[in-house]
């Protein structure tokens, strides 16, 4: 069937539907029921862009299958290139607005950083997709478009989701996506090389880690409720210390990985006294920390209500000191937290960690720098 979008009949993607739903599909335009596994192979392993490269196909099924289905890929409409060899792409979504995602090589190894909602909701100060505000919900369509379109795909090891939204807060397209991407008629790879990130929703982030093997990685950013809450505001309805109480029933022994992304702000959450509330969070799980160095956005002071409301406190953000990240590091491993500094990558073409942002592009405005 067509998806009626106003007035206009829109063609349904192939991209992003399971094994069962292409077999419903297959049924529907007069195909036996092996076709769905043809289909599922040309779109998820070898990657083609039309229904008429499905050359197992019978010409004739084809007409039949693009008349009510198309693959649901659409080219990236813009590529920025960082000095360090990142690369940023905008992509056009099913329902007109566009988001990034950042390709990382870095010698055998090829990251792309997807994203999973236009803007998001979780409003993280320091953070412009934060900015953004929520503009709306990916499908595992648009989310998978982005790893099929993008021209370095056959070059790509690892997957994370910590482009654009939160993950939680899509949780059904999120599970769809890594379903297709571990699964034996799909791009077949191991949960391993999925990483899955989340600010801390309390909705979701169970159902998360019940279903799904693939790694998980917390943005924690500070260890003491308050000073968290005053950045990210999803710390007062899930705060850390009952997200940390749900991951200790789980085994992190195994082959899942989990890790906390901790962006240091220079004098704010650097000091000894976070370092030792983050050993006495931590120390009993089986995790790491990467540490990594903030990238100043627009109006990095910002001013956010006290606990009770009534005021408005200035909270001016600072770039870190990279010594003090190194002896911050140093204290935490030496007390039993693995801990790592992530090299920053992209930041001279804002691809960089909370640089991410399409408010304008979704207006329609499109910088068509190279």
């Amino acid at each position: 069937m067509y998806a009626r979008v106003g007035m206009k009949m829109e063609r349904i993607p192939l991209l992003g539907l399971t094994l069962e739903e292409l077999r419903s599909v297959a049924a529907e335009v007069g195909l036996p029921t092996f076709a769905a596994r043809q289909m599922a192979s040309w779109l998820y392993q070898k990657g083609v862009a039309s229904i008429d490269e499905m050359t197992n196909i019978s010409l004739a099924a084809r007409k039949r299958l693009s008349e009510r289905y198309e693959v649901g890929r659409s080219a990236p409409l813009l590529r920025k290139q960082s000095a360090d060899g990142t690369a940023k792409y905008l992509f056009p979504t099913r329902d007109g607005q566009r988001v990034e995602a950042v390709y990382i090589p870095d010698d055998d190894r090829g990251t792309i950083c997807v994203s999973c909602q236009v803007g998001c909701k979780m409003a993280c100060r320091f953070c412009m997709t934060g900015r953004q505000g929520f503009q709306g919900q990916l499908t595992a369509s648009d989310i998978l478009n982005q790893i099929y379109s993008l021209p370095e795909r056959e070059k790509l090891t690892n997957i994370v989701f910590m482009g654009q939204g939160e993950p939680m807060d899509n949780l059904d397209a999120i599970l769809r996506t890594t379903e297709l991407l571990m699964a034996d008629y799909g791009w077949a790879w191991s949960p391993k090389r999925i990483t899955v990130s989340t600010a801390g929703l309390r909705k979701g982030l169970k159902r998360f880690l019940d279903e799904s093997p693939c790694h998980l990685a917390i943005s924690l950013h500070n260890p003491f409720h308050e000073e968290r809450a005053a950045m990210m505001p999803a710390e007062r309805s899930y705060p850390i210390s009952e997200m940390l109480n749900l991951l200790h029933q789980f085994d992190w022994t195994g082959q899942r990985r989990l890790s906390f992304e901790y962006i240091v702000f220079g004098g704010q959450n650097d000091t000894d006294r976070h370092a030792r509330e983050l050993v006495r969070l931590l120390g009993s799980l089986e995790c790491r920390v990467n540490l990594i160095r903030w990238h100043a956005i627009p109006e990095s002071a910002f001013s956010d209500k006290t606990a009770d409301g009534s005021s408005s406190v200035p909270l001016v953000l600072h770039e870190a000191d990279p010594a003090r990240m190194v002896v911050f590091r140093d204290y935490l491993s030496s007390h039993g937290v693995r801990c790592t500094i992530r090299a920053s990558r992209g930041q001279d073409i804002d691809a960089a960690c909370g640089l991410l942002n399409t408010k304008e592009q979704n207006k329609g405005s499109i910088n068509n720098e190279k």
